[in-house]
């Protein structure tokens, strides 16, 4: 999904990080999301539990309320993930994040290390990585997949942390972005190359 470009200024909150390691999500999130994992957890076998008391079927009650909480702690850490990764997008408040991210990776930067962290992967699977996590977060209800792969692609300037650096950007061979892949390749583009050797 890294053809949805963030945008700069689209959002009152500033941009922290547009593909955040999951284990950076789950390390920022709140007391609040924590709540309302928790919150999701406890009521779905209670809505479970309400039911039958309405309706009784006459079946035993205890497997349901397994079920109930199994989807619920799903259910609720999915929804708790997004809210994390929405602060993270700067689509909602971000002060606390923001900071924590400046103190956090302003240290790596002192001690040498990269700044979101080192992998094992080729450049190949990090970018294709990159490519099926960002923003996935925002259809969680037709798949859940989290970024679990360091890569540099996250659409922030390193210089903010002290590392005197290029933003990663991710390109094709010929130097064009995912979106501008499209706008030269596509079919409209193809015409207007046919109609150009035709002229000439």
């Amino acid at each position: 999904m890294s053809w949805l470009k963030p945008r700069e200024g689209k959002h009152q909150y500033p941009l922290i990080d547009s593909d955040p390691h999951a284990s950076r999500v789950i390390r920022y999130m709140r007391p609040g999301d924590y709540v309302t994992w928790a919150a999701y957890t406890a009521g779905t076998p209670g809505v479970f539990w309400v039911w039958e008391q309405i309706d009784r079927t006459g079946f035993r009650l205890k497997p349901q309320l397994w079920l109930g909480a199994t989807l619920g702690f799903g259910a609720g850490f999915l929804i708790a993930y997004q809210r994390s990764s929405m602060r993270f997008w700067g689509w909602t408040e971000n002060a606390r994040e923001e900071a924590r991210d400046l103190e956090e990776l302003t240290q790596r930067a002192r001690e040498g290390k990269p700044l979101y962290g080192e992998s094992s992967q080729p450049a190949w699977v990090q970018a294709a990585a990159h490519r099926n996590s960002q923003y996935s977060q925002l259809k969680f209800s037709l798949f859940p997949m989290l970024n679990l792969v360091n890569h540099p692609y996250h659409g922030t300037d390193p210089a903010k942390y002290g590392v005197q650096a290029e933003p990663a950007i991710l390109e094709s061979h010929e130097g064009l972005r995912p979106g501008e892949i499209l706008r030269t390749k596509g079919p409209k583009a193809l015409l207007e190359k046919q109609r150009r050797s035709e002229e000439s």
